[in-house]
């Protein structure tokens, strides 16, 4: 399985991903491919993601039964705890103004 979400992503970049993936939820992606066509889908995000963010997940054989890959700004950052991946969270930029 893969799933892929994206945030503050240019039109035609969500056109590209639902030739390939059904879109379930605005701007969150999902279909099943090989290693090799996930990649390709990857890289057409990355080159079509603009000023916006995207996360990918997908099925793997490991602790966790996933991996997951970001892109872009985004308050929540993959960290590596002793080779378990995590995602950390930074501090909301409005509550600094509180």
């Amino acid at each position: 399985m893969l799933v892929i979400v994206l945030e503050n992503a240019p039109p035609r970049l969500r056109g590209r991903l639902a030739v390939w993936l059904l879109e379930v939820r605005a701007g969150v992606y999902v279909g099943t491919y090989s290693r090799r066509v996930r990649e390709h889908i990857w890289s057409q995000v990355k080159k079509g993601i603009e000023e916006g963010n995207a996360v990918m997940a997908w099925q793997m054989n490991n602790e966790a039964g996933f991996e997951f890959e970001t892109l872009g700004a985004n308050r929540r950052v993959p960290t590596d705890r002793d080779g378990v991946r995590l995602v950390s969270f930074f501090p909301d930029a409005r509550d600094n103004d509180l």
